[in-house]
């Protein structure tokens, strides 16, 4: 009878501990001006390209064919006056994400970056690119690492973490209000 009281203190502190261990508390860094981006491009149609950016207060600011545009390298890298210049070329839509929307999905950002994605697979032709991107800032290299959380169109791919297609949805559900 002297271990009923071990167990029930053992017991209480591994629940403490994984309730703890569970929180997920990612801060942005200060400089962190992007999360996400929905991006279509279509060279076959007359090239068009537009989207939109999240940025880390949530606003939606989008872009339609600007003319001085910078894309990621070949690894999704982009660097900070890359992106400011890029930003300065948005508009803001009206359009304003809650924090608590914001802070559950940029939550997930590093997780998704971690991930792997399937491999490229041809789909079609001529329909163009629409890509779901996150980022992650580094501080040390001044640049944007961008993550695919999805890819569709000509090409496609997905990142395979459990909570893409959730982001993939919410991105797609902003894209469909901006078209409205």
């Amino acid at each position: 009878m002297k271990r009923y009281p071990f167990f029930k203190l053992l017991t209480v502190f591994l629940l403490v501990l994984t309730v703890t261990s569970c929180r997920k508390n990612y801060t942005l860094p200060e400089k962190h001006a992007i999360l996400f981006q929905y991006e279509y491009v279509n060279n076959a149609m007359g090239h068009r390209h537009n989207g939109f950016y999240i940025d880390n207060e949530g606003n939606v600011l989008t872009y339609n064919d600007p003319e001085e545009w910078h894309f990621p390298d070949e690894t999704l890298s982009i660097n900070y006056d890359h992106v400011a210049e890029n930003l300065a070329q948005c508009t803001h839509s009206g359009i304003k994400v809650q924090d608590e929307i914001l802070e559950k999905y940029s939550g997930h950002i590093p997780g998704i970056v971690l991930c792997k994605v399937t491999a490229e697979k041809n789909t079609g032709a001529d329909m163009g690119k629409i890509q779901y991107l996150c980022y992650q800032y580094d501080e040390h290299s001044h640049c944007y690492k961008g993550a695919v959380i999805k890819m569709e169109g000509d090409f496609t791919k997905e990142n395979l973490n459990f909570y893409s297609r959730k982001i993939v949805t919410w991105l797609k559900s902003i894209a469909d209000s901006l078209s409205k």
